[in-house]
């Protein structure tokens, strides 16, 4: 294959911190490179340097063809302008079934679809894509990887969906403290070859610190000797001169082992590992009394003259932990919107109001751009202010951060930020729109531990079902036009244990919708709030029960 081009010792600087130097890479014809790398590592701003928009400090980009065309889907934008539609753009458009919508009325993996669909009809030589995989549901990954498979050009793509890099990625580019690492292999061999090259790396640095202490202990005996015969040299009348002699041979030993220490240490180099850097997230909610938190009922919702979903109705009570789950398009975001009263819906839809809620959008343009986190969270105390800094640190962000502008942030950083307010904050109920779009793996597991002990309500729209599993244990699933509740943990065929479970808990919803729209003091009401209780633990029950047989 032919080579396309070269990054030559690339250096960029945002205000007073270095994002990366001496960044070398190839790409050759047909190369499907993925970019990994942590938050604010600087990934996104190599594949702008690469498009050309943006400058680097130093070094340069070689490209070793003329004339080779570009084409750019970055990862997040607040227009996109239609254009001149070319047959191929809308050909992808129709296969993966994107509305012909202004594209503000576009769901979030809609939007990125008809971004992506523009990019693969250009059908350009280099193809840039920055996070294609934010937003997208199971099929519509399986339709990126199936395009960017049979794409003829060469593709390089920022991804931090592991599984993904495995399927498409043929080399990886790893952004890892300030240095670029060119790997031929997926995702996987690259993080094998890594976890090896680390251990080789470990086991060197012990030798030579090893080395290391053998030759200064020697050191430390020839100085004592030294500075014995030394003293000796002016105390013994007779022997001066044979002390003097003596302690300047000692000198020399001491020079030459010291020389001999230098030497060994230019040529080994052998730097010690660097610790893996941990991201800390800590949540807590406030204790909540009471049964219910949501209720739904009759909901019917449309966009131009397309019905999303109708006849909607079900209960979500306090301390449950509930995935919302749909293909892109199906009105899962409008669903969260309708429920903090955002957008407009036919039908009644009830929400505690003595609920602390926290509402985490997955837009990242609904921050004060110009702001630095400085001011943004505008703390009066110094210990107050110390928190933040102690928060942000344990999230991965730099100390200099802490005045830089949010503007100048990577999309990840900015969803930290977001996240912050609710970790500084006790919410007693978590609404959270795609919380792991743009956040790198280590962030994602902390969240997804975090979220799995947070003991107040949690609402997630995610198409991360590995995310779901281990925070949830509730669906509302968006289907047809339709939205219905139930346990994660249905079969598509079930024993009779589990139907009499799902018959227990359907009558749950329908005495709690009841209950709903009443107060203490209404007759019906003890008698519902038994029955409730009673269901309850029939259900409780029959958890308990299949957990021991299994």
């Amino acid at each position: 294959m032919r080579e396309v081009m070269k990054l030559l010792n690339l250096r960029y600087e945002i205000g007073n911190q270095t994002l990366f130097e001496e960044v070398n890479g190839s790409v050759q014809e047909g190369d499907v490179i993925g970019i990994i790398g942590r938050n604010g590592s600087g990934k996104s701003t190599l594949l702008h340097m690469i498009y050309g928009d943006i400058e680097p400090v130093d070094g340069t980009i070689q490209w070793l063809q003329s004339g080779v065309s570009m084409e750019l889907v970055v990862q997040e934008t607040t227009s996109h302008s239609p254009g001149a539609m070319s047959p191929a753009e809308r050909k992808l458009l129709e296969k993966w079934q994107v509305p012909t919508h202004e594209y503000s009325l576009l769901s979030g993996g809609e939007k990125l679809k008809a971004r992506l669909a523009r990019g693969f009809a250009s059908n350009t030589d280099l193809l840039l894509l920055d996070e294609p995989t934010n937003h997208l549901d199971q099929a519509s990954l399986e339709q990126l990887k199936e395009q960017i498979n049979e794409y003829r050009g060469t593709v390089i793509l920022i991804s931090h969906d592991r599984y993904f890099l495995d399927e498409v990625a043929k080399k990886i580019w790893s952004l890892e403290t300030g240095k670029l690492i060119e790997h031929s292999g997926n995702y996987s061999s690259y993080m094998e070859a890594r976890k090896q090259k680390r251990l080789t790396q470990q086991r060197e640095y012990e030798k030579q610190q090893k080395m290391v202490k053998r030759v200064e202990d020697q050191m430390r005996e020839l100085t004592s000797w030294s500075q014995k015969a030394h003293a000796q040299s002016t105390k013994q009348e007779g022997y001066k001169e044979h002390y003097r002699v003596k302690a300047k041979r000692t000198d020399s030993q001491v020079k030459s082992k010291q020389k001999r220490l230098e030497r060994e240490l230019e040529k080994a180099k052998v730097e010690e590992v660097e610790e893996e850097q941990t991201v800390k997230f800590s949540l807590h909610a406030s204790h909540k009394k009471g049964k219910r938190f949501l209720e739904v009922k009759d909901l019917a919702k449309g966009f131009e003259g397309r019905m999303l979903f109708s006849k909607g109705a079900f209960t979500i009570q306090h301390g449950e932990k509930v995935a919302v789950t749909g293909p892109n398009g199906s009105g899962k975001t409008t669903l969260l919107k309708v429920i903090m009263n955002v957008e407009d819906a036919d039908g009644d839809v009830w929400v505690s109001p003595s609920a602390h809620i926290g509402y985490l959008t997955q837009e990242v343009f609904d921050l004060p751009l110009d702001e630095s986190p400085h001011q943004l969270f505008d703390k009066e105390t110094f210990e107050e202010r110390g928190k933040v800094q102690t928060l942000m640190k344990h999230l991965g962000f730099m100390a200099t951060q802490w005045n830089e502008p949010i503007r100048q942030m990577s999309m990840g950083e900015r969803v930290k930020l977001k996240l912050m307010k609710y970790m500084l904050e006790e919410r007693d109920v978590l609404i959270l729109d795609e919380p792991t779009n743009h956040l790198d793996l280590p962030s994602r597991e902390q969240l997804e531990e975090t979220l799995s002990q947070y003991h107040g309500t949690l609402i997630i729209v995610s198409h991360d079902r590995y995310f779901l599993e281990k925070t949830t244990n509730v669906s509302l699933v968006i289907e047809n036009g339709r939205i219905h509740k139930k346990l994660q943990d249905e079969a598509p065929v079930r024993n009779d244990q589990e139907e009499l479970k799902l018959k227990l808990e359907t009558e749950r919803q329908e005495v709690l919708g009841r209950l709903s729209f009443m107060v203490p003091g209404n007759a019906s009401y003890a008698e519902l709030d038994r029955k409730f209780m009673e269901l309850t633990k029939e259900i409780n029950a029959l958890t308990w029960d299949g957990g021991r047989d299994r």
